[in-house]
This record gives C-alpha cells, sequence and structure tokens, in this order.
C-alpha cells in the first residue's frame, strides 16, 4: 500500500510537470507563431506615423531598455545592500521581522495602485513630471521587495562555518562580506535580478501613470529620461485594447519574450562571469 502511495504521488508530480511544461510551451509558441511573421526590420527600426501608415517599435524598444537601466542601477545596489544589512549587521530581531513582514507586503500591492503612488509623489510632489524617469523610480519601489527577499534567502544559504573561518584569520566584516559572503550568494542576486527585470519589462499599470505614452524617438538617453515615452508593454496595450491592431500587439509581443530571454542569458553570463573571477 506503501509502494502505491509512492508511485501514485510520483505520477501526479510528474503529471503536474508535464502540464505546466505544455502549457507553457503552447502559450510561447502561440505569442511567436502570431507575432515572429510580423516582425521584420522595418517593424524594429520605424518611428510609429499615423499621416506615413508607419507602424514602428523603435521608441517603445528604447524606452523599455532606457527604464530598465536606470531601475536596476538603482534597485539593485539598494535591495543587496539591505539584505546584506539585516542577514549581516542587523542584532535587533523585532527590527528585522518588521522589515521582512514589510517587504512582502509591498510585493503583494497591485501594480496600480504604484502608479497611483508614482504619480502622486514623483510626478507631482518632486516636479519629475510625466517622464521615463518617473516611471523608474515607481518600478524601483516595486521591485525592490523582490530583490530584498531574494538575496537575503541566498545569504542564509552560506555556511556559517564560513564566516567563522574568516573570522578566526583575522578577516574584517566587510571583508568576509564581500569576498565570501556574496560571491557566494550570486545565484540568490541574479535570480533576483531577472525576477526584477520581468517584472519591469512586463509591468504597463504603473507606467501609464507615470512614465505616459508618448511615441516620439528623443535624441538621447538624458533627454528621454525626462520625457514621456511608452514602453513595450505599454504599446503592447494601446495597440491591442485602444487601436484593435492584434496582429501588431502579437509582433510586440514577440518582441517581448526575445528581449526577456536574451536579458536573462546576458545575467546568467554575468553571474558565470563573477564566479570565475571570485574562485581566482
Amino acid at each position: 500500500m506503501r509502494k502505491f502511495k509512492d508511485r501514485l504521488l510520483q505520477a501526479l508530480v510528474y503529471l503536474s510537470a508535464g502540464i505546466m511544461i505544455v502549457l507553457l510551451a503552447g502559450m510561447i509558441g502561440y505569442v511567436l507563431v502570431r507575432g515572429v511573421p510580423n516582425i521584420s526590420w522595418r517593424f524594429l527600426t520605424s518611428v510609429p506615423s499615423v499621416t506615413k501608415n508607419v507602424i514602428g517599435i523603435l521608441p517603445f524598444l528604447l524606452n523599455t531598455l532606457y527604464i530598465i537601466l536606470l531601475a536596476i542601477a538603482i534597485v539593485l545596489p539598494l535591495g543587496v545592500g539591505a539584505a546584506v544589512y539585516l542577514t549581516e549587521y542587523a542584532k535587533n530581531k523585532r527590527l528585522i521581522a518588521a522589515i521582512e513582514f514589510t517587504t512582502e507586503a509591498l510585493a503583494g500591492i497591485p501594480s496600480i495602485l504604484y502608479g497611483l503612488f508614482g504619480m502622486l509623489i514623483f510626478c507631482q510632489l518632486l516636479g519629475f513630471g510625466t517622464s521615463l524617469k518617473a516611471g523608474a523610480c515607481t518600478l524601483v519601489i516595486m521591485t525592490l521587495p523582490t530583490i530584498i527577499r531574494t538575496t537575503q534567502e541566498s545569504l542564509k544559504t552560506v555556511p556559517q562555518r564560513y564566516r567563522d573561518g574568516a573570522l578566526g584569520l583575522g578577516a574584517t566584516k566587510w571583508r568576509i562580506v564581500r569576498t565570501i559572503v556574496i560571491p557566494g550568494s550570486l545565484d540568490g542576486i541574479v535570480s533576483g535580478c531577472i525576477l526584477a527585470i520581468g517584472r519591469i519589462v512586463g509591468e504597463s499599470a504603473a507606467l501609464l501613470f507615470t512614465a505616459g505614452c508618448a511615441k516620439s524617438l528623443l535624441p538621447n538617453l538624458f533627454t528621454a529620461y525626462n520625457n514621456s515615452g511608452a514602453t513595450l508593454s505599454v504599446a503592447l496595450y494601446l495597440y491591442a485594447f485602444e487601436q484593435g491592431k492584434f496582429e501588431v500587439a502579437f509582433g510586440i509581443a514577440a518582441v517581448l519574450m526575445i528581449l526577456v530571454l536574451l536579458i536573462n542569458l546576458a545575467a546568467k553570463f554575468a553571474q558565470k562571469k563573477l564566479r570565475q573571477r571570485g574562485t581566482k
């Protein structure tokens, strides 16, 4: 009877995994089949124009990359630093528990509320206006709990004996964190970064309130951060639900999937290089 239950449970686990794989492959395949035929060089490098009857996603693609760069440049040091403090330096257990509870609560807040908060604080109170800069700052607040929690859990997996051994050899606390703890938890840090990028790329509700939906191509990076601009996810929403151009929306969806895949591969490559450097 026990063997039968074990085999039944194993079969159910394999069945669940198979269903998830089929659903994921079906979704990805459907989007690619509908979207890839609509992707062309002109589609990727043109600026949309109603008067010229041109459909292009170059401004949306650049705005997405701009927001990713700024948001990750801000949230990664903040998130990793907060996780290191909570795991390695903080001694007050009540404070740690309160911060952990707060980050978990923030992770569950709907993105539309973050958008409202970003519009009131960054766009109006701080005077950023509707801009990519305000959108990136809003996304920093959205993704900060994810970075903190994943990094914190990864830091806890580093064995305590490594810290004790380095401390016994005379290493300072910061040197232990820098040379042992952080290199040993790179997997979690990279995983948190990938999750954050995935949420940034796929976010539309919060960016509609803060970054806007302009379609113009701005001359440089610094000008773009101070002006309104639509990302790929916002453009997908606009083409699908406001203009009814579903083929264009599927093309944008396919570009989004390919972009996320490339970013994930780049993050894994950077993780491998950092690990090799740490072992030297």
